[in-house]
């Protein structure tokens, strides 16, 4: 039979496991979050803009309507769908493999989404990043 003492240990092992668990996690999306603000400039297409030009916050990378076009008419996405929660990939392993070749079912996706090749470990951190934030309803 145990005694106290060593289920508190058991216990304070297992919450340490948990917060290392948590800080890592927590590392994983914050250097994902750099990849796609900084790195990426994903919002500058997939988070819609206010009356000033402005970036809305209150919808970060729900998707948005593309305001741009090129001169001479060639294939272009009128929209940019949202990535927040990563709502069109069903899995984590199906999104990486999209960030690392940037093709989705073997097509790459319209101008002007780049065709992204990042690294495993930066695949993972994007998609850690993007899976914690909230989808919103323009995304459902």
């Amino acid at each position: 039979m145990k005694t106290i003492f060593e289920t508190m240990v058991v216990l304070a092992v297992f919450a340490s496991a948990l917060a290392r668990s948590d800080a890592a996690d927590a590392a994983l999306a914050k250097r994902g979050q750099y990849l796609v603000d900084a790195a990426g400039a994903c919002a500058d297409c997939h988070t819609a803009r206010d009356w000033k030009g402005a970036l809305d916050h209150d919808h970060w990378l729900q998707g948005a309507k593309l305001d741009f076009k090129p001169a001479r008419l060639m294939p272009w996405a009128d929209y940019a769908p949202g990535i927040a929660g990563l709502p069109k990939f069903a899995t984590d392993a199906e999104a990486v493999a999209f960030f690392e070749t940037g093709l989705r079912n073997g097509r790459k996706c319209a101008p002007p989404m780049p065709q992204y090749r990042f690294s495993h470990d930066d695949a993972v951190a994007i998609v850690s990043y993007l899976r914690s934030l909230p989808s919103g309803a323009a995304n459902k």
